[in-house]
């Protein structure tokens, strides 16, 4: 039984996030910690890409997460500290980039190629169609060449 409950905890564990927040950095006020979480979530890890700065065990990420605290004890809004990492580390460090300008050519190319796509071969469909001609069935002639050749 002890066996069983060891397994379903284990399963239970891979199955949840692994959060890499250390108990030092975790702030006082409940409140505040869960902003920073939030934040935190929105914000990638330089190092490691495409982990959020919450999961990630980089020191930058450590670097990350105490500056993002930092900012909410000293009275910023979650935009403010947001503001403040983007201007200081540019707009990659968002995990979803903003939708507006040049980004929103990114946005936008990837439903307007498939778009195209489906346009151009809905086109090239209806022309093939269009450019093939009714079979005549066979004439006397070909039907008696037709059995020659199939004998042989």
């Amino acid at each position: 039984m002890r066996g069983l409950r060891a397994a379903v905890l284990a399963l239970a564990m891979l199955g949840s996030p692994a959060l890499a927040v250390q108990p030092d950095e975790v702030l006082a006020d409940p409140a505040l910690e869960a902003r920073a979480r939030e934040i935190s979530r929105d914000l990638r890890c330089l190092v490691c890409r495409n982990e959020s700065i919450d999961e990630s065990n980089a020191e930058l990420a450590r670097d990350l997460r105490l500056l993002v605290r930092e900012r909410l004890v000293e009275g910023d809004s979650n935009q403010q500290v947001l503001d403040f990492v983007v201007a200081r580390y540019g707009e990659y460090v968002l995990l979803r980039p903003l939708a507006t300008g040049s980004n929103l050519l990114l946005w936008v190319a990837g439903p307007a190629m498939l778009i195209l796509g489906l346009g151009s071969a809905g086109l090239y469909l209806r022309r093939r169609k269009a450019d093939t001609a009714p079979v005549a069935p066979l004439t006397d002639e070909e039907r008696r060449r037709l059995a020659e050749i199939l004998k042989d």
